[in-house]
């Protein structure tokens, strides 16, 4: 048997012909999952261990496994690792190597495992650590939303539903509401990550080995908190990479909504703030214009990632049990849908810490339109015992009366407003200011500055609980 025939993929005694160049391209992997090395020679050493523990490999061979895999790791972090199409993936990539280095230790390694419940250990240790990793990006974001928020407190901007002016609201309260997605986000991630972190090894290629293998050894040394109880699921599943990409959609879909309110605040018809220049471009054409590019590429990107979710359950819809080569496909919208995310909360992040410049008084002037204070003058009715639905219908009929004048409601003389409700007395008008509006919010959740304030501390506390380092 040739040399280039062994190296087929490590099966190639069953083929009368070597594997094609064509079907080598279109089949390998190795562009793609080399970057689960780490994983890779993480498992293998967990599983080199257990098999010199239940006796199936001796020392020795353990002993030059460790050394084989140490020189391998060494090498592919130098940048000297010679990676190969005809291996096909880094699994075998990996082991031809340490057959090289130490000889028949090297080819041992594999006993009572295949490359199904390999490769599947190998995600799940790799995106466990990402998870880690993203959940300190989303805390980094988080902590930069209460901060911003603590400086505007005060800040008075119109709150809108159907993108209509609705009811006056603090700045601070506003940015809150993103505080809150994203603690959601950072729970499902800690969620998700349960069961991401079960242990497929040992499931073999299907069924389970014939050797006395100790799953619960490498479990433990890997950092497992559970096995995958059935060998068809462990080798089969990836429930887990699905469940953690929707997480991550949600995540993207959040941070595009944020997004969407940035490009709308800057453009000079709303001008509630301003973006630093280092988040925007300009025009080719038109020299006055300052384009929000970050903004608009982060909702641009949560399309892509929503895609990779779209693709990931399309995958998986018409598998049988148990591996397919269809999971191969796998990889590359779970490895892009990690780069997209960690790169996307770092940049938000940073625009959020350092990019904005709220503009009050626009933020202010937009709150004077629209009637914002038409509901605070309802429920000044509704006090004074009218009842709700003809509180309504009175202060509709008012907001009628002061858009046929082009003036705000305050600004309609008191006799004006009596002649929709005689229950309207002079203290109306305290009822009619923006201020006097946002303080009567003032319980758990509402926008009265007192409350909000209390939420920024309850929410740093929560942060703080967490005990996520930044």
């Amino acid at each position: 048997m040739s040399d280039k025939t062994q190296t087929s993929g490590g099966w190639s005694g069953r083929f009368s012909e070597p594997v094609s160049e064509q079907v080598k391209r279109y089949t390998a992997s190795i562009d793609f999952d080399r970057r689960l090395y780490a994983a890779d020679i993480a498992g293998s050493l967990a599983h080199a261990r257990m098999l010199t523990a239940t006796g199936i490999l001796s020392a020795s061979d353990l002993a030059d496994i460790e050394r084989g895999l140490a020189q391998i790791s060494a090498e592919i972090e130098r940048g000297e690792f010679t990676w190969s199409l005809d291996l096909e993936d880094v699994h075998l990539n990996i082991e031809h190597r340490l057959t090289e280095l130490v000889g028949n230790a090297g080819k041992r390694l594999h006993t009572g495992r295949s490359r199904n419940d390999q490769v599947a250990t190998d995600i799940r240790l790799w995106l466990r650590g990402e998870i880690d990793r993203l959940i300190v990006d989303l805390a980094r974001l988080r902590q930069a939303f209460l901060t911003l928020a603590a400086h505007h407190v005060d800040i008075i901007m119109p709150g809108f539903t159907h993108l209509q002016v609705a009811q006056p609201i603090t700045f601070a309260h506003h940015l809150l509401a993103y505080e809150a997605m994203f603690a959601r986000d950072s729970e499902r991630l800690r969620d998700a990550r349960r069961r991401v972190n079960r242990l497929p090894l040992g499931a073999a290629a299907l069924a389970g080995t014939s050797y006395p293998i100790d799953r619960q050894q490498v479990a433990d040394a890997l950092g497992f908190e559970a096995l995958c109880d059935n060998s068809l699921d462990a080798v089969s599943d990836r429930d887990f990479a699905i469940e953690f990409v929707a997480a991550a959609s949600l995540i993207m879909v959040h941070l595009s909504r944020f997004s969407e309110e940035l490009i709308l605040w800057s453009s000079p018809c709303f001008g509630f703030i301003r973006l630093a220049d280092r988040f925007c471009t300009g025009s080719s054409i038109m020299p006055q214009k300052k384009n929000p590019d970050v903004p608009e590429l982060v909702r641009g990107k949560s399309g892509r990632v929503v895609g990779h979710l779209m693709s990931l359950i399309t995958l998986m819809k018409g598998q049988p049990l148990a591996y397919n080569k269809d999971n191969q496909e796998d990889k590359n919208p779970l490895f892009d849908t990690v780069d997209t995310l960690s790169a996307t909360l770092s940049i938000v992040a940073d625009l959020v810490e350092n990019g904005i410049t709220p503009i009050p008084g626009k933020m202010r002037d937009a709150a004077r339109e629209g009637y914002a204070t038409a509901t605070d003058l309802a429920d000044y009715l509704v006090r004074r015992g009218l009842p709700f639905r003809d509180a309504h219908e009175a202060v509709s009929r008012a907001v009628r009366e002061a858009e046929a004048q082009n003036i705000d409601l305050a600004a309609l003389p008191l006799a004006t407003l009596k002649q929709f409700s005689a229950l309207i007395g002079e203290d109306v008008y305290q009822v009619l200011t923006l201020e006097g509006s946002v303080a009567s919010r003032n319980h758990v959740g509402g926008t009265a500055p007192k409350q909000v304030r209390a939420a920024i501390e309850t929410a740093k506390k929560r942060l703080g609980e967490e005990n996520i380092h930044v």
